[in-house]
């Protein structure tokens, strides 16, 4: 038995490591607007003017986008679990699929965008505006709690946090 853990501990050690990708990152940094199936888990875009990105099946686990503006971005099938997306504006954005679980969200505004089946588990939704926002659903949201001045598309409710 200790032979067999000693064995699965070393291939598990040679992977390779999936942490992040930091040319990836500073190609985004840098002003590169495509970075489709990109690993950027923990990028630090706070505070960045992001417009026509594709970040689409993207890995986004913990990024900042604090303050960020997103204009047409596409973040579908994306993983933004437990990002910090505080005071982001997002118009005309594509979320569609994407995960969102854990993602703080407060603040945010969320203009036209498209969060048609995304994973909304455990988001925290206080103060957002999100009155034009398509694909929403009341399942989704059921998963998800905001306050009494997150704003939603006519005829849906939100849990307080």
């Amino acid at each position: 038995m200790k032979r067999f853990v000693i064995i699965i501990a070393a291939l598990l050690w040679a992977l390779p490591a999936t942490a992040q990708n930091q040319q990836q990152i500073q190609s985004v940094l840098d002003g590169g607007r495509s970075c489709s199936g990109c690993n950027l888990f923990q990028a630090p875009f706070g505070y960045m003017a992001l417009a026509d990105a594709d970040f689409s099946g993207a890995r986004l686990i913990q990024a900042s986008f604090t303050v960020s503006t997103m204009a047409r971005i596409n973040l579908s099938g994306a993983n933004l679990s437990h990002a910090d997306m505080f005071g982001t504006t997002i118009t005309n954005g594509n979320l569609s699929g994407a995960n969102l679980t854990g993602t703080n969200m407060t603040g945010s505004w969320l203009l036209g965008a498209n969060l048609s089946g995304a994973t909304m588990s455990g988001t925290v939704l206080s103060g957002a505006r999100m009155e034009t926002a398509t694909g929403l659903s009341q399942s989704q949201l059921n998963n998800a709690c905001g306050d009494a001045s997150t704003s939603l598309p006519s005829g849906l409710t939100i849990p307080r946090c």
